[in-house]
């Protein structure tokens, strides 16, 4: 659930089948160099769900005739066209969750604003009855018996799940040196806005379907950055929340400290409407016992246009480094924040960095733990971490064409999470990113929050050596366990660039007011254009 080169950043089964899996067949890249901008008509394009609902009240739209309308888009430009390769699996039962979503309707029993609304998954989430496979094709037979948790949530509140979405396989959590958005049952996804860069990961597919319209909306997961790295190279909104917000159940695991499911929108109102849905008490995951469940939460409510207005912000200047780009997009942004009445100051992460050891060393204990243990209660066809290497030795021309599994060999040599090594690497990347860095940072100032670029733009995809991950503003947040909220604020060349809020534990209702005030004041979204290859605009002549 995390962009792999992060990991290069902190450290830079055997069982018998009949058959060798077949991988999925690469999409042979465009030859064209003119923009693969798909048909112009789509009805329902950059259609926010309050939008779509709207319609479907007014009886000009029903929840059939939407679900078709993005499958037929998804044939049109992911199977076809630009071959965005973004959707791994269909749900047969798509139509017909839209049918029952439509009696509901005509009967007044609409569940709420989700009522008849297509969302994706990312395949590394339990929903019957579909396949979950992290995109390997140990898993590629696999089909769990019961949703995940947030899955059975999405389906009480009235939304039909369109299908999965592909992933970098074992959301990026394999190899040192992986491809984003490459998976052996996926293949490659592509970033719809240049088709031969990549679409970051580990949540690439939901990030590039929603971005193209292919859905409504997408669940993603992070461990660190895996929604909010695809959103913001693929001119999204990501909210990663608090650890313990939303249930992991069901949700093929990396690390039980760090990782969480969240909304992947085209606006924040609709990242507030799906993380309403989402957040909830669930027996069968601790962290969620950490939240205060006594009240209603209602994040769409928390939409304010003046939120702005005597806010205090702090801006990571040292984060500008990522790309130049990037810095001059956000010094444009910090102009629009302080023209809305905000405070804005320099502040920085007193411990940035220092934690990065020992996050790499918890996820590989927990990892190994974790994977085991999700593998083993759903009775899955391989159920040890072990099974999973010895799967990808024995099938390496399919599994491991491009890279390797370093980090499964890594992980599997560590112990229990009884060992020392371990107790002390987790109690000390929580401590040195949220009391001694997030908040310490936001105490100095008395800051609503901190900001920076998500990352750089997207980079070309390269197998033979892997992601070159420009860096990130958000890794803190994602170690910590506190939110983070991506909003699109410029573009570089063509491809779209993030500014990521980031505040303390259970922050998400402020950061959706900040995040949305300044949303509404740049509008900065682009929608894709298909581009085979980066299209450089002429550069004037040096005198």
């Amino acid at each position: 659930m995390r962009p792999l080169a992060l990991l290069l950043a902190l450290t830079f089964a055997l069982t018998a089948c009949d058959r060798e899996p077949a991988p999925s067949a690469e999409p042979a890249p465009p030859a064209a160099a003119a923009s693969l901008v798909p048909p112009t008509d789509f009805l329902f394009a950059e259609m926010d769900i309050t939008d779509l609902q709207a319609r479907m009240r007014a009886g000009e739209l029903d929840s059939r005739t939407l679900t078709q309308a993005y499958l037929d888009r998804i044939a049109a430009i992911d199977k076809a066209g630009p071959q965005l390769n973004a959707i791994i699996e269909i749900n047969p039962d798509a139509l017909k969750e839209a049918a029952l979503r439509d009696i509901e309707r005509k009967g007044h029993a609409v569940r709420g604003p989700l009522h008849g609304i297509p969302i994706l998954l990312k395949d590394n989430i339990d929903a019957t009855p579909m396949v979950t496979s992290a995109g390997s094709l140990a898993l590629q037979d696999f089909r769990p018996k019961i949703d995940a948790f947030l899955v059975r949530r999405l389906r009480e509140a009235g939304a039909v799940i369109l299908g999965k979405t592909n992933l970098s396989e074992w959301a990026n959590f394999r190899s040192t040196r992986s491809t984003s958005g490459w998976s052996a049952r996926g293949g490659q996804t592509r970033n719809p806005y240049v088709l031969d860069h990549n679409p970051c990961g580990s949540s690439s597919g939901s990030a590039v379907a929603v971005s193209a319209n292919l859905a409504a909306a997408a669940i993603g997961t992070e461990t660190d950055g895996s929604i909010l790295c695809p959103a913001a190279v693929n001119g999204l909104v990501g909210l990663k929340p608090t650890v313990g917000l939303v249930s992991r159940n069901g949700i093929v695991p990396i690390s039980h400290s760090q990782d969480t499911a969240g909304p992947m929108t085209r606006s924040v109102a609709d990242a507030a409407l799906l993380l309403t849905v989402l957040a909830g008490r669930d027996a069968a995951d601790a962290a969620t016992a950490q939240s205060a469940w006594n009240v209603t939460l209602d994040y769409h409510a928390r939409l304010r246009t003046d939120a702005l207005k005597g806010a205090r912000i702090g801006v990571m200047r040292s984060k500008f480094a990522i790309h130049p780009d990037a810095a001059m997009a956000m010094e444009a942004a910090i102009e629009v924040l302080r023209e809305a009445g905000a405070t804005v100051v320099d502040a920085e992460i007193p411990t940035d960095g220092q934690w990065d050891d020992a996050e790499l060393e918890l996820m590989l204990y927990e990892f190994k733990a974790g994977v085991e243990r999700y593998l083993g209660y759903h009775d899955a066809p391989l159920k040890t971490l072990p099974q999973l290497i010895g799967f990808n030795q024995q099938y390496r021309t399919s599994e491991m064409p491009y890279f390797g599994q370093e980090l499964f060999e890594m992980a599997n040599n560590k112990g229990g999470l009884g060992e020392p090594a371990y107790i002390s690497a987790r109690s000390l990347a929580r401590r040195l990113a949220g009391p001694e860095g997030i908040d310490a940072a936001l105490k100095a100032q008395k800051l609503d929050a901190l900001i920076a670029p998500t990352t750089g733009p997207a980079w070309p995809t390269d197998y033979a050596n892997g992601d070159r991950f420009p860096g990130a503003g958000y890794g803190a947040a994602a170690v910590a366990g506190y939110p983070s909220l991506t909003i699109p604020m410029g573009h570089s060349d063509g491809l779209p660039l993030g500014i990521v809020f980031i505040g303390t534990a259970w922050s998400e209702p402020r950061l959706i007011e900040l995040g949305f005030a300044y949303e509404q004041l740049t509008r900065a979204r682009k929608p894709p254009e298909y581009w085979p290859t980066l299209q450089k605009p002429a550069r004037p002549p040096l005198n």
